[in-house]
């Protein structure tokens, strides 16, 4: 009786390369990821404001004008169909002479926040005209205030 070989009965194993492919392609989008986020990571800062030297009685620093900048407020009004605008409270003629107040205060600090708070019978076209003054006045931060409806808190 012959004995059966395992040399015999030999298979040839076909190997597939697709989900060594899979795997390294998992791997590759892991990595690229990861590093993205080394990159902002990187771009934080990281010290911390120190007292000058000589100030260390717990004295406040100084604050200069620029640094106390309360943000600047446009109020656009309705009044018989007429518009009426206001500077930080302050009432304004017409959009001409709140483009040179805006311009006015554009040259002390460009970087204060603008906010163009229009009431709700204001025409768009009017809030249009208040936000164009900003913008040429050079002013980056513009934000909308909304009015608060009726019974609401």
């Amino acid at each position: 009786m012959r004995r059966v070989s395992l040399l015999d009965r030999r298979q040839e194993f076909d190997t597939t390369m697709t989900p060594m492919i899979d795997v390294v392609f998992l791997l590759l989008i892991f990595f690229v990821w990861t590093a993205s986020f080394q990159i902002v990571e990187q771009s934080l800062p990281g010290s911390i404001a120190l007292p000058p030297a000589g100030k260390g009685d717990g004295e406040p620093p100084a604050v200069t004008p620029q640094d106390d900048f309360d943000p600047i407020v446009v109020r656009i009004g309705l009044d018989h169909g007429r518009a009426t605008w206001s500077l930080q409270a302050k009432q304004i003629e017409d959009a001409a002479a709140l483009r040179r107040r805006l311009a006015e205060i554009a040259r002390i600090r460009r970087a204060a926040p603008v906010i163009i708070h229009p009431d709700s019978e204001v025409p768009l076209g009017y809030v249009v005209d208040a936000y164009d003054a900003v913008r040429s006045a050079g002013f980056d931060t513009i934000q909308f205030a909304t009015p608060q409806e009726p019974g609401r808190s």
